[in-house]
């Protein structure tokens, strides 16, 4: 589930923060630093990606709070926020590129990825946020877009500057591999040679 889910912010809050505030501002940093983060962290694989996003998000956030109308929440307003920096990190010329070089010599490779010493180590089991750190930029991308944010396809692929059947179809793909490396790991090789004896 979404990080932004039930955070909310009072109108006079808002209103202080617009005036100027820096202890209004303070509270909403505080509220959203936290998913706003931890967003960027699993779209971009990156901890350092994400404490630059972080700042950015929200000077953008306290920049746009005049223009803030309330069509949607507040949340979904910072939220959107987040996405759009962390799809600019993603679409930086030296990112690009390698993104398209690991995603298109060996995707399903998991050494092109990178990964902690635990992931690579087999004794100790794979956990689903090691699983997602080890997909492509694209494909993790869209399943945190998809399955922990709530964006639909279409809305996706047009954040991607792609179709919505582009989004459907590395989701699927996404899953796919997550299935298989999960599995992988779940079993230990102790298991794997018992099921072949």
């Amino acid at each position: 589930m979404s990080g932004f889910a039930g955070k909310t912010v009072s109108t006079a809050l808002l209103n202080r923060a617009r005036r100027g505030d820096p202890a209004a501002q303070e509270s909403i940093y505080r509220l959203f630093s936290t998913p706003v983060f931890s967003l960027a962290a699993r779209m971009t694989g990156s901890r350092s990606a994400a404490e630059d996003i972080l700042q950015d998000s929200f000077i953008d956030v306290l920049r746009g709070l005049q223009g803030f109308r309330g069509d949607a929440a507040f949340s979904t307003w910072v939220r959107r926020i987040a996405v759009s920096r962390s799809l600019m990190y993603l679409r930086t010329a030296w990112q690009r590129r390698a993104t398209l070089f690991r995603d298109l010599v060996n995707d399903d490779n998991a050494d092109w990825e990178i990964a902690d010493a635990q992931t690579r180590d087999p004794g100790t089991g794979m956990d689903l946020e090691s699983a997602l750190a080890r997909l492509g930029d694209v494909s993790r991308v869209v399943v945190m877009l998809h399955d922990v944010e709530g964006y639909t396809h279409a809305e996706i692929g047009e954040l991607m500057g792609m179709s919505e059947s582009f989004s459907k179809s590395q989701l699927s793909r996404a899953h796919r591999r997550l299935r298989s490396m999960l599995a992988e790991h779940s079993s230990g090789p102790g298991e794997q040679d018992a099921g072949t004896a």
